[in-house]
C-alpha cells in the first residue's frame, strides 16, 4: 500500500480484490443478474423493488451497525452470546487501519448469502422479483464493502459527496462510537434517529478504539 494520501483508485482496487467477500458478493451478484435476466417476466414491481431496497438500505445499516455490530457480551441462562460479527466489529475498532478487519467476515457470508437466497425464492410472489430483490441485495452489499474498504484505506476524498460520507465514518471511530452509524451515505439514517450530533458538541470517547472496555 502506498503511503498516506498517495493511494489511488486503482491502488485501492487492486487491494480490494485480494479479499474474499467481494468475490463471493460478485458472484452472487453475478449468478442473480443472470438468473433474473433469463427468467424474464419483467414487471413494473422490478423497479419498485430497488426503490424501497435503497431507501431502506441506510436504515438497515443503522440497525445491524447498533444491534449486531455493537452488540454488548451478556449471558443469558448461562450461555455467554457474543456473535462473530459483534467481536470482529470490535476488533475493528481496535485496529480501523486492519484491512482484513474492514470486511464482512467470510463465514458469515457462508450463512448470509443461503439465508437470502432461500428468502428471494421463497419469500416473494414471484420468481423474478425474488431475484431482482437478489441482485439488488448483492449489489448493495459489494457497494457496501467498497466504501467501507475504501474508507479505511490511504485514499483521500475527492468530491464533497465522498469526503462526507468519509467524515461521517471516522468520526464513529476517532470521536464518538455512540453516533455516527451509516457507512455508504453521510448521516441520513442517523438524521433521522438522531444520532447525528455536531461534532463540536460531542466528547471524544475513550472507548471509541475500545468497545465494552468494561466487559
Amino acid at each position: 500500500m502506498n503511503s498516506r494520501g498517495g493511494m489511488t483508485l486503482h491502488d485501492a482496487a487492486r487491494e480490494f480484490r485480494r479479499h474474499p467477500t467481494p468475490w463471493m458478493l460478485g458472484a452472487t451478484l453475478v449468478g442473480a443478474t443472470a438468473a433474473r435476466i433469463h427468467t424474464g417476466d419483467w414487471q413494473l414491481t422490478d423497479a419498485l423493488v430497488p426503490a424501497v431496497m435503497l431507501a431502506a438500505f441506510p436504515f438497515a445499516e443503522w440497525l445491524i451497525h447498533v444491534l449486531i455490530l455493537h452488540w454488548r457480551p451478556r449471558r443469558i441462562a448461562g450461555i455467554r452470546l457474543d456473535p462473530l460479527l459483534s467481536r470482529k466489529h470490535r476488533e475493528h475498532h481496535v485496529e480501523p487501519r486492519d484491512l482484513p478487519l474492514v470486511f464482512i467476515p467470510w463465514r458469515s457470508l457462508l450463512r448470509v448469502l443461503p439465508l437470502a437466497v432461500a428468502i428471494a425464492t421463497l419469500a416473494f410472489p414471484s420468481l423474478g422479483r425474488g431475484l431482482t430483490f437478489l441482485t439488488i441485495l448483492a449489489a448493495l452489499g459489494l457497494g457496501y464493502e467498497w466504501c467501507h474498504y475504501l474508507i479505511h484505506t490511504d485514499y483521500k476524498p475527492k468530491t464533497a459527496v465522498y469526503r462526507a460520507i468519509w467524515r461521517n465514518h471516522r468520526r464513529h471511530h476517532f470521536k464518538n462510537e455512540h453516533y455516527w452509524f451509516t457507512v455508504t451515505s453521510s448521516g441520513t439514517a442517523d438524521r433521522v434517529l438522531r444520532t447525528y450530533p455536531d461534532p463540536a458538541v460531542v466528547d471524544t470517547s475513550p472507548t471509541a478504539r475500545n468497545l465494552h472496555a468494561d466487559v
